[in-house]
């Protein structure tokens, strides 16, 4: 089986309406017409995404508990969505602090990451990555631990407007 990428996702929430309210305005994505008549979910798309749609909602209702996966229960632990530019990267740090949904961020050395919850305690890791020809030994070798983001830095060593993941997730 040759998995050359996640085509999307689906989630159960508790509040169908809120959840689609989050990732919209947050994360920007447009919700898709495709749900059939009778169906408590919605579909939505990423913005600048060819798949028909990217993620699920499934509303399971209100007396649904938040996720405890990795806490009290297994389950996933995230998803991770790429952006293009470490200037969106810092945007959308903006949105989910604004937001109150901003849980973390990390410097995995190759790897600028920061990690958010919805409204359901769901968490996912948005991402951008080096591309491979500004890799240089320091961050591959920076992949052995977690430090601490620092996005103004990041932005002035590989520059705002840098396409992220070229040469590694998006082909040169």
């Amino acid at each position: 089986m040759g998995i050359h990428r996640l085509n999307h996702a689906v989630l159960y929430v508790s509040d169908l309406d809120r959840s689609v309210a989050f990732y919209r305005d947050v994360l920007g994505f447009c919700p898709v017409e495709m749900a059939p008549d009778g169906f408590r979910g919605a579909f939505l798309q990423a913005p600048g995404s060819t798949n028909d749609h990217d993620l699920g909602l499934f509303e399971i209702g209100a007396g649904a508990g938040r996720s405890t996966a990795g806490r009290g229960t297994v389950g996933l632990y995230h998803l991770a969505w790429e952006v293009d530019t470490l200037d969106e990267l810092a945007a959308t740090a903006e949105r989910l602090a604004a937001a109150g949904a901003l849980v973390g961020t990390s410097d995995h050395g190759t790897t600028k990451s920061l990690y958010g919850q919805d409204p359901d305690g769901l968490e996912f890791e948005v991402v951008w990555l080096i591309p491979a020809d500004l890799l240089d030994d320091a961050a591959l070798s920076a992949r052995k631990r977690i430090g601490r983001l620092d996005l103004d830095r990041e932005r002035q060593r590989y520059g705002g407007q840098t396409r992220g993941g070229v040469g590694i997730s998006v082909p040169a």
